[in-house]
């Protein structure tokens, strides 16, 4: 009886495994699918797109369309430009989130709360597009300069939230241990409290990294004597923009597929975050604060 009761056990721990297996191989499939669909639409060739064939491995595999974006002139410029404002504008926001984040952190701030709502109320209520471009442009005369990308975006709130709940939860002994030592407020900021947010700093470097790299609004709007990658990448998916018949003969020499374009487009532009996020990830889980307090 044992052990006829012990195989039935084994048998529906099988048949749960197989199941939990079916699962996880239909999510793997749902989600890797559409970055290998992207990856062979951007390799498939134009008068395929065109007509539909498109599969997970190109029919007809072809660079033309990465050809077509590169031969750009002025790609690696955008590009040089772009990889400036990511590593100026994550660095410099990754700071000032820091130093924000540890004011609105300490208990004896008065206005912490004040302060701390007047934060939160722009994550709902923003000053709209029309007062921002005004202060830019003709208040601080900030048009094709390339600070314009840096300033707007230094602080995120949602970034700073994240900071100041993490300082929060640090043990607070070693603050007042090193303010009895005699450090004042920037060097406990820089020599105790940096040290032990890595992990969510880390974190919150790429999200603003993330935010400069894809962002180009701001070229179109201040500075389109200074294109970055993105808004170059948009012009080309622009200019590819055009009706062509598939089955016109002499309308295929040469031709371009928009949807080709956009999807090597698509693969250039997100190339560089997916090199840095591997470099960045093992800050994600885990916390440098465990035994940093001894008895």
């Amino acid at each position: 009886m044992a052990n006829t009761k012990s195989n039935r056990i084994k048998s529906r721990d099988n048949i749960l495994d197989y199941i939990l297996l079916a699962v996880f191989l239909l999510l793997i499939v749902i989600t890797v699918y559409p970055f290998v669909n992207v990856l062979a639409i951007s390799f498939n060739d134009p008068i395929d797109t065109m007509r539909n064939i498109n599969f997970i491995i190109p029919r007809k595999f072809t660079l033309y369309n990465y050809t077509y974006v590169f031969k750009e002139n002025n790609l690696g410029q955008a590009f040089l430009l772009s990889v400036l404002r990511t590593v100026i504008g994550a660095g410099a926001g990754v700071i000032c989130t820091a130093m924000l984040a540890y004011v609105l952190s300490r208990k004896d701030f008065y206005f912490n709360k004040v302060f701390t709502t007047l934060f939160v109320i722009t994550m709902y209520v923003s000053g709209g597009l029309i007062p921002e471009y005004l202060l830019l442009m003709r208040d601080l005369k900030l048009g094709n300069n390339f600070i314009v990308y840096i300033i707007p975006g230094l602080i995120w709130v949602y970034n700073m939230i994240l900071v100041r709940s993490f300082i929060e939860g640090l043990p607070l002994a070693l603050q007042e241990a090193a303010r009895v030592d005699g450090a004042n407020d920037f060097i406990i900021w820089a020599k105790i409290v940096l040290p032990l947010c890595q992990p969510v700093l880390a974190t919150v470097a790429l999200f603003y990294a993330v935010g400069q790299w894809n962002s180009f609004m701001d070229t179109y709007l201040y500075a389109k004597e200074l294109p970055t990658l993105q808004y170059v990448l948009y012009e080309i998916m622009e200019k590819a923009q055009m009706k062509i018949d598939p089955h016109a003969a002499e309308q295929l020499k040469n031709a371009v597929s928009p949807l080709s374009i956009r999807m090597a487009v698509t693969i250039v532009a997100t190339v560089p975050i997916i090199i840095v996020y591997p470099f960045l990830q093992k800050y994600f889980v885990g916390g440098m604060t465990v035994g940093a307090v001894k008895d």
